[in-house]
């Protein structure tokens, strides 16, 4: 028996960072599932939820592609985007696929999962809800402000961030939790991604409940802008840590040492793409985790 097929993995986040995580965790199959960050409201995707409602699909798509291992008519179909003048301009063909979905009443994790089984996608991908809700954001002068695109440009630094409305976390996603090895926080933007699934209770307690799964918190390659580009490591560990209901996080993975963490274990690994050092390799990441696991 490989380590493969004898340990559960669970990735939370959104868009390309998760993507980029799965696909390391790609030969782990249906034992590594991704959570799934729903709130966004930017792009096609924000222009589809302004039109139809329903949760935001642009992350999930993001994670799919990134897991398409034979390409074919069904995988262009999927990331195809239309250009030109007119109203479909910009958007893509795999939200408004999963749009049409949701709005035949196909339950989203079915959705989703039937997209899985066209593109022989294996690792499991859950929605952090299957209910719309939208991040919103107090900054420190008292200000509320609603919708990621917004937070991402707030100019004050925050004290929160809540959900709104507050919606139930998808059970499929929590279960898998309750049954990890290892729970990987990130990378991707942090406010914006990490957080808004560690936001739902069932979430946050699910992780503080799992005593036998090692957390781990996979730092980003390059600075962040806005808000979160003006947060510290060390706000960003405490931040996840009082959504895990105080769970400590156990390893801090990341390029850069950090000497002045001394609370947390910070394990330095080379983790950059060699063309791009703005992106993880996947490979680099597929032996980080791996050798997290063994130990």
């Amino acid at each position: 028996m490989t380590i493969y097929s004898t340990k559960k993995i669970v990735a939370i986040g959104g868009g390309h960072g998760l993507g980029r995580m799965l696909a390391a965790l790609k030969d782990f199959g249906s034992n590594a599932t991704g959570i799934v960050t729903t709130t966004d409201n930017g792009g096609s995707t924000g222009r589809i939820r302004h039109c139809q409602g329903g949760i935001a699909w642009g992350d999930t798509r993001n994670c799919v592609n990134q897991l398409i291992t034979e390409p074919s008519i069904s995988s262009m179909m999927f990331e195809y985007r239309f250009k030109g003048s007119g109203e479909l301009d910009g958007h893509n063909l795999g939200n408004l696929m999963l749009t049409a979905l949701d709005n035949l009443s196909v339950r989203p994790l079915d959705a989703i999962n039937l997209i899985r089984s066209m593109l022989k996608v294996d690792v499991n991908i859950v929605p952090m809800s299957e209910h719309p809700s939208d991040l919103k954001a107090l900054s420190l002068d008292g200000k509320w402000v609603t919708g990621e695109t917004s937070v991402d440009e707030m100019e004050a630094d925050l004290q929160r961030l809540d959900l709104e409305p507050e919606v139930p976390a998808t059970r499929e996603g929590v279960q898998a939790i309750e049954q990890a090895d290892l729970i990987i926080l990130g990378p991707g933007s942090f406010l914006t991604s990490v957080m808004p699934p560690l936001l739902l209770p069932e979430v946050g307690r699910a992780i503080a409940n799992n005593h036998k799964a090692k957390i781990v918190f996979v730092e980003n390659l390059s600075p962040e802008h806005g808000p979160a580009g003006r947060m510290d490591l060390r706000q960003k560990l405490e931040w996840c840590e009082r959504a895990c209901r105080g769970r400590k996080l156990d390893v801090i993975l990341g390029n850069d040492a950090h000497d002045d963490l001394n609370e947390w274990n910070c394990v330095q690994a080379d983790l950059a793409s060699q063309n791009r050092d703005w992106r993880h390799d996947r490979n680099k990441l597929k032996a980080a985790i791996i050798n997290l696991l063994s130990k």
